[in-house]
């Protein structure tokens, strides 16, 4: 395979991002951000991003685990928060899941991740009113372009510093910003079930796909000139579909006009 550069000017955009955050945070009305703290390198990036931007005592960090969920995601989530100073809200979600799911006990596991996304965000949603705060939202745009997350669940946020990171990007990013290694070294996970990885799941290491999706996105190359490029055409055939199939989630739903 060719080598694909997907090296970043990282302090550049560093200044980019918090600057973002000030204005749009600013724009929307608030003074203060609210963010899912899941302890994994999206989520932790952030909050570094949001508690330079905003100051930490305007930053909180919502700790939402479920029953299953790793100890280290805790750990990991309450680490960030104390490096950075910033405020944390604990709520453990595994009674509300569990109470739904006694009505439909044959859920599989991409409904009770689905359910257990979207009522992190509506515990999300809830402390912004309370505390009148954004939602800062955690997806980069490898995750984006590949629908891999959940409508009005990890995806929904009012603001999104790293939406045009790909997860390559983030990890340069974290070390930027000298986050722990133990977490940007870790599987990348949702941690929606037990031994969940993105990867696993995927079927597929996000710095294989990271460079396919730059060169599809980004450089606009046709299949032939990817395949020139080293990539299978079964991986093309993959991540297109995935793209192709998942592009609602992109997008705010249609409304009809009706004059």
């Amino acid at each position: 395979m060719m080598k694909i550069d997907l090296k970043i000017d990282t302090k550049k955009v560093r200044q980019r991002l918090v600057d973002f955050v000030k204005v749009a945070v600013n724009k929307a009305g608030f003074s203060r951000g609210i963010i899912g703290l899941s302890g994994g390198i999206d989520s932790s990036l952030v909050a570094y991003i949001s508690a330079e931007a905003l100051k930490p005592e305007n930053v909180w960090g919502a700790i939402l685990p479920y029953k299953t969920s790793s100890p280290d995601s805790e750990s990991h989530a309450k680490l960030v928060a104390q490096i950075l100073g910033i405020h944390i809200i604990k709520v453990d979600i595994s009674p509300m899941i569990d109470e739904y799911f006694k009505m439909f006990p044959s859920a599989d596991n991409i409904r009770r991740g689905n359910k257990m996304s979207r009522e992190r965000m509506s515990i999300l949603y809830d402390h912004s009113q309370y505390l009148k705060a954004i939602v800062i939202g955690t997806t980069n745009k490898t995750e984006y372009l590949l629908g891999y997350g959940t409508v009005y669940g990890d995806s929904a946020c009012g603001i999104n510093p790293i939406g045009d990171l790909y997860k390559t990007h983030i990890r340069q990013m974290a070390i930027e910003y000298g986050i722990p290694e133990e977490i940007i070294n870790k599987k990348p996970s949702a941690d929606l079930w037990c031994g969940q990885t993105d990867e696993d799941e995927l079927g597929f290491k996000y710095e294989d796909v990271d460079k396919l999706l730059f060169l599809m996105i980004e450089k606009k190359y046709s299949i032939n000139k990817l395949i020139d490029c080293g990539f299978s055409k079964d991986f093309i055939k993959k991540v297109t579909y995935l793209i192709r199939k998942n592009a609602f989630k992109r997008h705010t739903p249609p409304i009809p006009r009706v004059r």
